[in-house]
């Protein structure tokens, strides 16, 4: 083992460099496979006639098929049909179609922990089904929905290492090339790039707990003033 060889400037500035790849793929995918899993997520929530159907077909498919096909589809198979995409594009196209029917169940499931009596007395109230999902069900889904969301992306996270196999510079492939230079630098190189996954998945993890946490207390003061209310009122 050649620790010195393989933690040299040009190896470690080229491995931070496919480290900001990985995290600017996880970004980028992060965004988009929110956007279009929370959409999907409200459109199966929403039992619209047929379009729930398709939409609930699409994800339960995408849900069941390994991340490793999709990568495949996007970067071999989509330019059979004409549509060649670099291997950043594929990766992250990849991960936003996978990523966003995960996200999409845990949007539904979210919106499905609301008590349907709320829903109830939103309408009965005057609001339309949109404004009941916009101030009642969503911002109290939501804040539900942040543990889990942050743990799925965590996962997204790790799941950037898969797009090695189409050549995408990220930090494994980097990492592989570095310890194609000298067998003496593979364990070293693995224990770095082991390093650098934990450090940055688990501050996410950490995020992810202390937001459960925070739920959990909401949660708590919530069914306090319920009570309190409804001793007041069987009081009076």
């Amino acid at each position: 083992m050649d620790f010195i060889g393989a933690y040299s400037t040009g190896n470690l500035l080229f491995l931070l460099k496919g480290l900001m790849t990985t995290l600017l793929v996880a970004f980028i995918a992060i965004v988009f496979s929110f956007i279009v899993g929370s959409i999907l997520g409200i459109l199966r929530y929403a039992k619209i006639p047929i379009i729930s159907k398709i939409v609930a077909v699409c994800v339960e498919t995408i849900r069941n098929l390994p991340l490793l096909l999709i990568i495949f589809f996007t970067f071999f198979a989509l330019p059979e049909v004409g549509i060649k995409l670099s291997a950043m594009m594929a990766a992250i196209i990849a991960l936003i179609i996978f990523e966003s029917a995960m996200l999409s169940e845990i949007v539904r499931s979210g919106l499905n922990s609301i008590e349907k009596g709320q829903i109830e007395a939103a309408r009965s109230s005057g609001l339309t089904y949109v404004q009941t999902m916009q101030h009642i069900i969503l911002p109290q889904a939501l804040r539900r929905m942040v543990p889990p969301i942050v743990s799925q992306f965590i996962s997204l996270l790790k799941d950037t290492s898969l797009a090695v196999v189409i050549s995408l510079p990220e930090l494994l492939h980097n990492a592989q090339i570095v310890n194609g230079k000298n067998v003496n630098y593979v364990i070293p190189t693995f224990i770095l790039i082991a390093v650098l996954y934990f450090l940055v998945n688990y501050s996410l993890s950490l995020l992810a707990r202390k937001l459960e946490t925070k739920e959990r207390r909401n949660r708590k003061s919530t069914g306090k003033l319920v009570a309190q209310h409804q001793a007041t009122d069987q009081s009076m």
